[in-house]
């Protein structure tokens, strides 16, 4: 990489450096906000990283409150909550600072601060977004601390709906951040842990989007650098966190696969949704485990795809020599082999198979997933069972 800093605009207008944390009250006032909201999680609120930034926004000017009640895999009453406190204080705006939980949040959190209807409302349905009053979205400045999710330059934000326990996309073109400043220096203090698991959740998000069988060749074009990014910066970020090049690498992987994913994602996120929000597991993680037995289920239709994406990566250009190419990686950083080293058990496969149906993200993976498929692929899961997911 030629550089660590730069200004661009796709699909938003980033500020990507090392230090450009401290343009964070300029980067508001840019986007017409004065009275910000900093959206972040409980782990974060108490960090240096975001006490430095609430004391430079005041030594700026920019008086920011904060709301941090945003749990792992977030809920409904989390944006609830988010917008009384919002409306309590009088804010004008969101800064969404975090991994993609409190990305996500402040995103909903800055979409319902100005209507009428309940949040379900807006769930990426049909037309269900012209449902939203556009004149009320809050503008978002989004703070990503983590290289994984790709929030900050999203459209959307996957909250849970405890009613039903399902994960579902809220979605708003306006949901957009209008700036996003991306710091890799935020990250250099992730535990080795969370860089792997945030880390492959960025490799899911390249790798379904490459593999999607919509018809979307900018997106196959980020998908691929993309991959070939994490493929050279996750095990150094993983075993050296300080190092900023593998840190700044991953940060952009990570904006490559939430751009590109526009193209779809499959099974993967079809079923790593339902897990989360019945089960409660790191999202990141469980795709990481779901990755090698989804691309056996699919390996009749990916050969070809998947041996020029092995071709691009200089590996063996074959399935085998991807799939083998994530085995290695994924027991070079730590991610576990099966479904049961998260919780899953087989009991478990028949409530998540109809689920993982439901999901959106199901309808564009390289072949229909039945209930039954989806049964046998989670049960595999379990057991570890690579052949077992063929499909």
């Amino acid at each position: 990489m030629s550089t660590l800093t730069g200004n661009w605009n796709y699909p938003t207008a980033i500020r990507f450096g090392a230090g450009r944390i401290d343009e964070l009250a300029a980067a508001c006032r840019s986007v017409g906000i004065e009275r910000p909201l900093l959206v972040t999680d409980r782990g974060l609120a108490a960090l240096p990283i975001v006490t430095d930034a609430l004391k430079k926004n005041t030594e700026d000017g920019l008086p920011t409150q904060i709301f941090a009640d945003v749990q792992g895999n977030p809920i409904g009453q989390n944006v609830e909550d988010g917008v009384r406190c919002y409306h309590a204080n009088g804010n004008d705006g969101v800064i969404a600072m975090g991994g993609g939980s409190a990305l996500d949040v402040g995103k909903a959190i800055a979409l319902m601060a100005g209507q009428s209807r309940p949040l379900w409302d807006f769930e990426d349905r049909e037309d269900w977004w012209t449902r939203v009053d556009p004149d009320g979205v809050a503008p978002i400045v989004a703070v990503p601390t983590t290289s994984g999710t790709g929030s900050e330059v999203g459209r959307a934000s996957v909250i849970t709906d405890t009613s039903d326990h399902t994960k579902k996309i809220i979605f708003h073109p306006k949901m957009l951040p209008a700036l996003v400043i991306a710091d890799p220096a935020l990250t250099t203090g992730l535990p080795p842990h969370l860089t792997a698991w945030t880390g492959i959740d960025a490799l899911s998000h390249n790798l379904e989007a490459w593999c999607s069988p919509l018809f979307h060749p900018m997106a196959d074009g980020i998908a691929l650098e993309g991959m070939q990014l994490i493929q050279r910066a996750l095990p150094q970020a993983v075993k050296h966190g300080e190092d900023l090049v593998a840190r700044a690498e991953m940060m952009i992987a990570s904006t490559m696969g939430a751009t590109a994913f526009q193209k779809g994602l499959g099974g993967m996120h079809a079923i790593a949704h339902p897990i989360g929000a019945t089960l409660n597991t790191h999202h990141g993680r469980t795709n990481g485990v779901l990755m090698p037995y989804v691309l056996m289920y699919n390996r009749s239709v990916l050969k070809s795809r998947l041996s020029d994406a092995a071709r691009y990566l200089g590996l063996d250009p074959t399935f085998e020599g991807f799939l083998n190419w994530i085995l290695e990686l994924r027991a070079e950083i730590g991610v576990p082999h099966t479904l049961a080293e998260l919780g899953v058990e087989q009991k478990h496969v028949d409530m998540l198979a109809p689920l993982a149906a439901a999901d959106p993200s199901a309808g564009t993976n390289p072949k229909p997933l039945s209930v039954p498929d989806l049964r046998r692929v989670i049960a595999a899961a379990v057991s570890g069972d690579l052949d077992g997911a063929a499909g």
